[in-house]
């Protein structure tokens, strides 16, 4: 199991390394322990230029359970706790939750990928839930002192910043935009946060096909040992 994860992630890390909106490397070249950076290219957000560092575990018997995410900067967002983790439904266990009232629908399942998890993040920044947040302080501000909230924004995002490491050339809306069209790929919208607008990963299809090759190996491997 722990050898079919170490391949799909290997495989999503490709891919997503050539991304632009993200800037990622791998912890002490463990390929379960990530350093991520998710960069704002949308010019409409509140977020747009922001460079923020995050850390994604990921365990042995991914994709069946959800990697674990957290900013190394926590940010004053409703759905974001002080330690920089998030209340986020895909980064919860498979099936339905009676308590929350989630559906297995809206939780993590073995289909999902890292690129969901990012880009769900993303989508969260400007699109918080704030009927049960994480940090109460900062939905009671977004609802009340919007104006508050928005500077509170702005202090997160200018000291993001410094966190761009040296040499790195951080991208734009439009150099983004203008490299994806150089690919052929004229899709930049950033109304929806589904994958296919920010570009699927190429790798999709074959991990897709690797994983259903790896999960029936591993059957056979425990047929096997059934039958001994």
């Amino acid at each position: 199991m722990a050898q079919s994860a170490e391949r799909m992630l290997m495989n999503e890390f490709k891919a997503l390394s050539k991304e632009t909106w993200t800037n990622i490397e791998l912890l002490n070249d463990n390929v379960f322990e990530w350093s991520v950076a998710l960069i704002v290219l949308n010019p409409d957000s509140l977020y747009y230029g922001g460079y923020f560092k995050a850390k994604l575990t990921f365990p042995k018997t991914y994709p069946f359970q959800p990697p674990d995410f957290q900013f190394i900067r926590p940010l004053y967002h409703p759905n974001i706790y002080p330690n920089g983790k998030l209340c986020i439904s895909i980064l919860h266990p498979p099936g339905d939750d009676e308590t929350s009232g989630e559906t297995a629908a809206e939780r993590w399942s073995p289909v999902q990928r890292v690129e969901s998890v990012l880009i769900s993040v993303l989508s969260l920044l400007d699109d918080p839930e704030v009927s049960s947040p994480a940090n109460v302080d900062a939905g009671v501000m977004l609802r009340n002192a919007p104006e508050q909230y928005t500077a509170r924004v702005k202090k997160d995002l200018d000291i993001s910043k410094g966190d761009i490491p040296k040499g790195f050339s951080m991208p734009t809306h439009e150099s983004a935009f203008k490299k994806k069209e150089d690919e052929g790929d004229f899709d930049m919208s950033w109304e929806d946060s589904d994958v296919e607008s920010f570009g699927g990963s190429e790798s999709d299809l074959d991990e897709d096909e690797e994983m259903d090759s790896d999960f029936e190996g591993d059957a056979d491997e425990d047929e096997d040992e059934d039958e001994k």
